[in-house]
């Protein structure tokens, strides 16, 4: 418990000021909640002596009482609304925070990392995590250390007017912190297998919702909710089994709470009647003993709380300070922007070779079309460029600066990329032609609009460019998506476009259009192109051909054609194909 508080503390860095002027209030606090019931103690002892005296009881006393409880009241209040003013912000700021430094390093890390940490791992980890975080972190610290700032300050109280009622009550206090490190300790085994049945829910559900329409185009929604089911069932099971073990040490911290506050009032009543204390200390220990154990009583579920925080600073930490590409990279403008390859090597899982011992070079200005079977490594030599992964062995450079000498965003503000599954954001067509460009005007997204030929059809639309289309683009064709995500590379404008694949499985009418577009994206650009249409390569500076991750051709069409190699019984393949004619 107490290294998950510390861990707090630190995680409030710049707001630990803040943090701790909080406690300083309540500390005040607490001495306002003890002050109270030991006044009332008093006066009531004061009632008594004056009714055996016989005397009667003055109003002015009822009015002292009632002003001094009055003004501790409020005073109580002010300071847990002073207390609260500071704290409450700072989960709040701190979450904010921290969301966006995870979007920063989730942008810099290896795209192997997403096939090692699946999507439900990382969305409960944002969502859950820090939710849970955010909620009670500085609200747990602060009912631990403020709970045991309470009991400390009427534990003063009791050492003046009853050193052995305090000695008693630290008894209790040792005895339930024994039980509390046992919740502690069990919450902390088993919120790790929680945080593994909750990531395999998140996973679980996202897998159900995502694939629907295929379940239900095969008539499969009974198999396809087992797993979801499964894994609901699984969370379940988990939960309830931390909180039957939870129950046991639970009941075992209140029962020494409550045990040492009956033993305080009946030691104290002891020497009240064997006239060793007089009445109104007899009676300011008996209220207190009623009230001393209030704020560390909650404590438990704090112990169990902090549990489930410490986890999910742990997974704050794994995936903000994970293993960064670009950890020892620094922002490079370079001069010019050819590529060059060097013996790489590559393999996903250190298991299989992807590539093997490629070289070549792109001279800056040229066009390369990179041909291949499927899986020969066509697109991972795109993503190796583009610094989606690291290289197993040998170099790439860009410019003469190796690749690993770049940060992430300095080496991709020189390449735009339009790759064949096209991604537009849940926003305006407007946003999803500007992402990625700050202070666009309204002239200059047009004009990107028009070379990509998409402006036409964007004005039919209800809202123009300020149409929202949906998670994915899911309200517009495939052409239509394209050809958005070219007019967003135009905008940008950078020196090198790669381009994967984008006419693959478009309509003749939109490849016309999309062949026109990519035209005037790639004028005077470093252009690297994976495609299978023979009119797409044909026209190239370049072509390299790749096969089960060996560059084993490389040339212009016309070299490569008479060479009679893998490319010619390509370009064969390839005509036959495209010639192809109904019977």
């Amino acid at each position: 418990m107490f290294s998950t508080v510390k861990r707090i503390i630190a995680w409030c860095g710049d707001f630990k000021g803040d943090l701790f002027l909080g406690f300083v209030f309540s500390f005040f606090s607490s001495w306002m909640v003890a002050a109270p019931v030991a006044f009332a103690g008093f006066t009531i002892a004061r009632i008594f002596e004056t009714l055996k005296a016989g005397d009667n009881i003055s109003s002015i006393l009822w009015l002292k009482c009632l002003g001094v409880i009055t003004g501790l009241t409020i005073g109580r209040f002010l300071f847990d609304y002073l207390k609260a003013r500071y704290h409450e912000k700072i989960g709040y700021l701190l979450i904010a925070r921290d969301r966006i430094k995870i979007g920063e390093a989730l942008k810099r890390v290896s795209l192997g990392y997403f096939q090692t940490n699946d999507s439900g791992a990382i969305l409960n980890a944002i969502t859950t995590g820090l939710h849970t975080l955010e909620n009670m972190g500085i609200r747990m610290v602060d009912n631990f250390v403020g709970g045991y700032l309470n009991f400390i300050c009427i534990l003063i109280f009791l050492g003046v007017m009853c050193p052995k009622a305090a000695l008693i009550a630290v008894l209790g206090v040792v005895v339930s912190f024994i039980f509390l490190s046992m919740i502690s300790y069990h919450s902390s085994q088993n919120t790790k297998v929680l945080n593994a049945e909750n990531e395999r829910l998140t996973q679980a559900a996202l897998e159900y919702t995502r694939g629907l329409p295929v379940v239900k185009s095969f008539g499969m929604e009974g198999a396809s909710i087992a797993s979801f089911r499964d894994a609901v069932a699984s969370a379940k099971k988990i939960a309830l089994k931390i909180e039957c073990g939870f129950i046991p040490y639970n009941c075992l911290h209140l029962f020494a709470l409550k045990a040492a506050s009956v033993w305080m009032a009946m030691s104290v009543m002891y020497a009240g009647i064997a006239g060793d204390m007089d009445l109104k200390y007899v009676m300011v220990v008996a209220f207190l003993s009623m009230s001393i154990f209030g704020s560390v009583e909650p404590i438990a579920d704090s112990a169990h709380v902090l549990a489930v925080i410490n986890n999910a600073l742990d997974k704050l930490n794994e995936i903000s300070e994970g293993s960064l590409l670009d950890e020892k990279g620094t922002d490079i403008k370079p001069e010019r922007f050819d590529i060059e390859f060097e013996n790489v090597d590559f393999s996903y899982d250190n298991k299989r070779k992807i590539l093997k011992d490629v070289s070549f070079k792109l001279p800056e200005g040229s066009t390369t079309a990179i041909v291949g079977p499927s899986g020969s490594g066509k697109t991972t030599i795109c993503n190796l460029i583009a610094r989606f992964y690291d290289t197993s062995s040998g170099s790439i450079s860009l410019g003469g600066h190796k690749l690993t000498e770049f940060t992430c965003d300095s080496l991709l503000s020189n390449i735009s990329m339009v790759f064949q599954n096209v991604y537009l954001f849940n926003d305006t067509i407007r946003a999803n032609i500007c992402f990625g460009r700050d202070n666009v005007t309204e002239e200059e997204m047009i004009e990107a609009a028009k070379k990509a030929r998409c402006h036409d059809f964007i004005m039919e639309l209800p809202d123009g460019y300020d149409t929202v289309i949906g998670e994915g683009g899911g309200t517009l064709s495939g052409g239509q998506k394209q050809r958005i995500s070219i007019a967003r590379a135009i905008l940008k404008d950078a020196p090198i476009i790669i381009l994967d694949e984008s006419t693959a499985s478009i309509d003749p009418e939109n490849e016309h259009l999309i062949q026109g577009a990519i035209t005037e994206l790639s004028k005077g650009k470093t252009v690297i192109i994976i495609a299978h249409r023979l009119a797409t390569i044909e026209s190239v500076d370049q072509i390299l051909v790749v096969d089960n991750g060996c560059l084993i051709e490389k040339g212009t069409h016309a070299e490569l054609i008479t060479r009679g190699g893998k490319y010619s019984e390509f370009v064969k393949i390839r005509q036959k194909a495209e010639n192809w004619q109904m019977a």
